[in-house]
């Protein structure tokens, strides 16, 4: 009779990823690093357990958007005052702070919970080149992208 074994968060061995998004599609990328910081990539992997890796998104301004979603996709929120329902449209947010759109992309892709909130915390996104994790030693992540 075989057991199930479940990962304890004591003993899972987190790696660093980093990714280029540079001409990559946002949605196909999105989806392949929301797997990464679940850790659905690992033997491993347990629902209720953080078994996730760090990833990093450089270049995140030089993403691609299909279809008509620059023009026509819109994300609202909230400023918590009345009459305080904002919009910003998606080519708009893309243009302002990439680094939050990718955040919502990754983030609508995970658990809407405590442990969807720590596994996000593992995301870092910059809009260029340049990142300050090379002491990590990050791994490259290698994406199709929809390329």
């Amino acid at each position: 009779m075989t057991k199930t074994i479940f990962a304890k968060d004591e003993e899972v061995k987190r790696d660093w990823y980093v990714v280029d998004a540079d001409g990559k599609v946002l949605g196909r990328l999105s989806t392949q690093v929301a797997s990464i910081l679940r850790g659905k990539h690992k033997p491993i992997f347990t629902p209720h357990v953080d078994t996730g890796d760090f990833v990093i998104v450089v270049n995140a301004s030089k993403v691609r958007l299909t279809g008509q979603k620059r023009e026509d996709k819109v994300y609202y929120y909230h400023t918590g005052y009345p009459d305080g329902l904002k919009s910003i449209g998606m080519g708009k947010l893309l243009e302002k702070d990439p680094e939050k759109l990718f955040m919502r992309s990754i983030g609508g892709m995970l658990p809407k919970n405590k442990l969807g909130r720590a596994m996000l915390k593992k995301l870092k996104v910059y809009s260029g080149p340049e990142h300050p994790h090379e002491a990590q030693m990050p791994k490259p992540l290698t994406t199709d992208g929809g390329n």
